[in-house]
Formats: C-alpha cells, sequence, structure tokens
C-alpha cells in the first residue's frame, strides 16, 4: 500500500463529505479507489462506509467484517472524522 493511494483516499472522501455524503461522482471516485485496493484494511473500510452512504447495509456489513470493523451508529460525518484521522496517522507512518 502507497502513501499516495492512502492520501488519495483521504482527499477523495473529503470531497465526499464537502458533498455531504450524496450519491454522485464524488461517491464513485472513492468507490472506484476502494474497489482498487480490495483485500487492504483502509480501503475496505472506505468500501464500507460507501455502501453505508448508498443505503445498502448488507453489503457495508460485508465491508466492515473485511476491514475488521463494525458498522456503528455514528453519522456519516463522525464515522469520516474517526477514519480520517486512522488514516491520516497511516499515511504518515508509511516512508
Amino acid at each position: 500500500m502507497a502513501n499516495s493511494d492512502l492520501a488519495q483516499l483521504i482527499e477523495a472522501f473529503d470531497r465526499l463529505s464537502a458533498g455531504g455524503f450524496t450519491m454522485g461522482a464524488d461517491w464513485q471516485a472513492v468507490h472506484d479507489i476502494c474497489q482498487r485496493h480490495e483485500g487492504e484494511q483502509p480501503f475496505d473500510w472506505g468500501h464500507a462506509l460507501c455502501h453505508r452512504i448508498e443505503g445498502d447495509d448488507w453489503n457495508a456489513d460485508y465491508w466492515y467484517r473485511r476491514a475488521g470493523k463494525r458498522r456503528g451508529t455514528a453519522t456519516m460525518a463522525d464515522e469520516w472524522s474517526a477514519m480520517r484521522t486512522e488514516l491520516s496517522a497511516k499515511v504518515e507512518a508509511i516512508p
């Protein structure tokens, strides 16, 4: 997993967040990034959040399990805030 790939995911999610977590081009961009990195925990978590945004809880739960996470009850913004903190720490840790 490259540092730039995680940074790209963060930037894409920031755009999705700024747009209110609505379906559209920004959602598709995040989903595409996550699909390219299937099997990598941070991207599987992002994939889970994508499907939660979509309202597909069954699919979201599948990706949460793959990421070692559980679907919470917090808002999308709250989950993204927690995810962003964790992903940013990983970006800083990758040489």
